[in-house]
């Protein structure tokens, strides 16, 4: 794969390399085809829960999505230098609240986590759509107050406070008020 190449072209491209018809991967997905044509299309803004499956079916980790690089030491990235690399919706609607996600671990090869930094825009507290996939999630609130749904429960989060949880549980982040907000968030998902 080349450097650049968007997320719906990676996810095309493995696809392609390991010949998994469209059909058959969203079947191995359990999602619809026509989902799996926009996400490659580009013509969806996914949540992170379908990508997870994506990479599952197609036998990858979810970071070989968001970048190219093999690094086998460790990884440092600097203040400003994280490397962008996704924008995921939270929200049934795909143009209203987006998190858009910050890699800081882009060149590692091999990793268990994906650590992001992420930036939550505000939008309709109505029409959040919950998602769930295997593994945890770690989130710690740099800067502003988000909300998340997690089963039945809500939890409040505001800048310095952190949560831990499953991710196999229905949950949702989002921004906690009407303003944007930041986060550390560490998803580790099974292979």
């Amino acid at each position: 794969m080349t450097a650049g190449n968007t997320i719906g072209e990676k996810i095309r491209q493995i696809r392609e390399m390991k010949m998994v018809s469209i059909e058959e991967l969203a079947a191995r997905c359990g999602m619809d085809i026509l989902l799996v044509q926009k996400i490659e299309e580009e013509k969806n803004i996914p949540s992170l829960a379908p990508l997870i499956k994506i990479a599952r079916a197609l036998g990858v980790r979810l970071g070989t999505f968001l970048d190219d690089s093999d690094s086998y030491g460790p990884v440092v990235v600097r203040s400003g230098e994280h490397y962008k690399g996704a924008r995921f919706t939270s929200q049934a609607s795909e143009s209203l609240e987006h998190l858009n996600f910050y890699s800081l671990a882009y060149d590692k090869a091999g990793r268990n986590m994906e650590p992001f930094i992420v930036d939550i825009e505000p939008g309709l507290q109505s029409d959040y759509m919950l998602s769930s996939h295997e593994g945890e999630e770690f989130i710690y609130v740099l800067d502003g107050e988000i909300e998340i749904n997690y089963g039945k429960e809500v939890y409040h989060l505001a800048k310095g406070d952190s949560i831990y949880l499953d991710s196999i549980v229905l949950h949702n982040v989002h921004s906690g008020s009407n303003s944007s907000a930041k986060i550390l968030a560490v998803v580790y998902a099974p292979f």
